[in-house]
């Protein structure tokens, strides 16, 4: 595997990182969500780097994907438990983390420390030729012990240049056919903890989208269209970074119907768990080396 440009990958992850904890600190009762998304938006594009996806803020038992809209005026409830999931891309080079803000639990949350600790414990045993079957294992194990369940159908995974989830996947469990960490892979490794069964499905309307090629002239799409959808540079976006382009609204929704019949969109809706039920989690990007494993994520001194 061809190693990657290791000082853009790092300078991705001090972005990704500043921005994730930046906007931790913007979680608290009455903040907007979609302002929140775009603060940490803005700072990565501001440190020189570009959103890798759209940034999410997914609430209580949403474990992933929700994404405002541009008229999202959803705010933060004071018994809010809230997974800020943000990426940044320099050059391509991507990193993705996450970190989770218990309102009801506060700083002694088990339920945020069973997912954080997890990741911890899973990056521990990680470097080249690590055997994944274990790192999911220390997931499962530490989250248990916590009293919690892992998320079992949601996985960490690889991430390549203008890919945002490629192999291998890194499952919250011991994966028994899982293989191993090879030198030059990057891994997003993302436990999701719950105080459920653990089993996510799709519910609600999607907010982030992909592409599944590059438009060509047979989709027949109109110039703007067009030049919006190649600004993603393959990697996801949202009705608001359609937006920033197209202006309109109504032009967006267009864009989006045209993308449809065109046959090139995939749409990714938000990923929940049962109704009350409360999901933590925790993200961080690491490369493999020769002879280690380095986290890119870690919070800049």
């Amino acid at each position: 595997m061809k190693p990657p440009d290791i000082e853009k990958l790092r300078l991705s992850g001090r972005i990704s990182a500043t921005a994730r904890e930046h906007g931790g600190g913007l979680i608290v009762p009455g903040a907007k969500l979609r302002e929140i998304a775009e603060e940490v938006e803005t700072m990565i594009l501001d440190m020189g780097g570009k959103p890798a996806f759209p940034a999410q803020l997914s609430r209580n038992n949403i474990a992933a994907h929700y994404c405002s809209s541009p008229t999202d005026e959803t705010v933060v409830e004071p018994g809010d438990i809230i997974k800020l999931d943000l990426g940044t891309q320099v050059d391509g080079y991507v990193t993705d983390n996450a970190l989770t803000v218990d309102l009801k639990g506060g700083p002694k949350s088990a339920l945020v420390a069973a997912s954080k600790m997890a990741l911890e414990n899973a990056i521990s045993v990680m470097g080249p030729g690590a055997s994944i079957t274990e790192i999911g294992n220390q997931i499962e194990t530490t989250i248990k012990a916590f009293g919690f369940n892992p998320v079992y159908n949601l996985t960490g995974h690889g991430v390549a240049r203008y890919c945002i989830h490629c192999a291998p996947s890194i499952p919250n469990y011991p994966d028994p056919r899982a293989g191993k960490l090879r030198v030059n892979q990057t891994i997003a490794c993302e436990p999701f903890a719950c105080d459920g069964r653990g089993q996510i499905n799709t519910a609600g309307t999607a907010e982030v989208f992909g592409l599944k090629r590059k438009p060509k002239p047979k989709d027949n799409l109109p110039k703007d269209v067009e030049e919006a959808a190649l600004l993603t540079e393959g990697l996801p976006f949202a009705r608001r970074s359609l937006m920033r382009h197209l202006e309109n609204p109504a032009r967006v929704e267009h864009a989006l119907k045209l993308l449809k019949k065109a046959k090139i969109l995939i749409d990714y809706p938000p990923l929940v768990e049962q109704p009350g039920v409360r999901v933590s989690q925790f993200e961080h990007t690491i490369f493999i080396h020769a002879d280690r494993a380095e986290v890119l994520t870690r919070t800049p001194e």
